[in-house]
């Protein structure tokens, strides 16, 4: 089986990362993009699709547009592994953009299968794309455990620090963990503070009206797992989150986790109570009184323990995808 994998897997976001992942443990001779010109890789998409079984287009991307067609010509099978929504996503965040969302919809349209990154997403997909139902099956995303290790930390932690990561965009909802960080410290008399990660986006002014708050941007990965290492509890409250890795990167930096229930990644987890869980959102009176629980006592042990960390891994993930492809393949004979 010889794979034609179209994506990016250089810059460091969460999809290229998970590109990069599948790609250095696929077979030998896995075929992918080596150009960083338009042009040059729409030639490269032309004369590599000839020499491939399947093509697999991982995230978002205008290339993809291309390559399905090129595919369909071709008649060779194709595979859309969604990472995201960006119709819906922008939206959310108040960026919407006709030219993304047509270059989406073409790709959902034009594509054989579509691969979401957790079971939370494809269901998701399926109600509001009732017409793909039958072109969606689930490959979540593995976990890179040793990477995560490696980068975790010995720090002195403070126990009245929470992180959140997301920055000002609109979806991660950072300012309504604000407000309930706002009621405790007023509540409870506590002096918590709550450090945010992310680029800056529509909610950020708002944010930064808490004395509370300390932003601090776009920091690199390393720095990233210092702070979750030196920070006593985790806070995802997304509206939307396809998968999700923050909350598992701070749970092996040793920080008690509260996550939304939107998040994907959650269904990693053997077993979580509801005081793990946000299950609305826009609540702050909920997010506070479970922040509250998680200081007078944690749950980063029991969800370590929760979590079967060879099936979650690459490795078992790849497999898995070698697997779905090779059934791809023989469907289209």
């Amino acid at each position: 089986m010889k794979i034609f994998m179209v994506g990016d897997y250089t810059t460091g976001t969460g999809p290229a990362n998970v590109t990069k992942s599948y790609l250095r443990l696929l077979p030998q001779g896995t075929l992918k993009l080596n150009s960083k010109e338009k042009a040059k890789r729409a030639v490269e998409i032309i004369f590599k699709m000839f020499a491939a079984d399947v093509l697999l287009c991982s995230g978002y991307s205008k290339q993809n547009v291309l390559a399905v067609r090129w595919a369909k010509i071709l008649r060779k099978p194709s595979v859309y592994l969604m990472h995201g929504c960006v119709e819906h996503e922008n939206t959310i965040n108040g960026v919407p953009d006709d030219t993304m969302n047509r270059v989406e919809r073409e790709t959902l349209l034009r594509c054989d299968h579509i691969f979401a990154v957790s079971k939370k997403f494809a269901d998701w997909l399926c109600v509001h794309y009732p017409e793909y139902i039958e072109k969606i099956r689930t490959l979540p995303n593995g976990i890179d455990w040793n990477t995560m290790q490696e980068y975790a930390v010995t720090a002195q932690r403070n126990d009245h620090q929470i992180i959140s990561i997301g920055g000002g965009m609109p979806r991660k909802l950072i300012r309504i963990i604000c407000e309930a960080v706002n009621q405790i410290n007023q509540e409870k008399k506590m002096s918590l503070k709550l450090v945010i990660i992310g680029d800056t986006g529509l909610d950020t002014e708002e944010i930064h009206r808490y004395s509370f708050v300390e932003d601090l941007g776009i920091v690199p990965y390393s720095q990233v797992m210092e702070l979750l290492s030196a920070s006593k509890i985790f806070v995802q409250n997304s509206s939307f989150e396809t998968f999700g890795l923050a909350p598992l990167e701070a749970m092996v930096c040793g920080c008690d986790v509260l996550m939304s229930d939107k998040v994907g990644a959650t269904e990693l987890f053997q077993e979580l109570t509801d005081q793990d869980l946000i299950y609305d959102c826009l609540d702050s009176g909920e997010i506070a009184k479970k922040i509250w629980n998680l200081l007078q006592g944690g749950n980063n042990e029991r969800l370590v323990q929760s979590i079967d960390k060879e099936s979650t891994s690459w490795e078992a993930r790849t497999e898995q995808l070698i697997r779905m492809l090779q059934s791809v393949i023989e469907k289209s004979l």
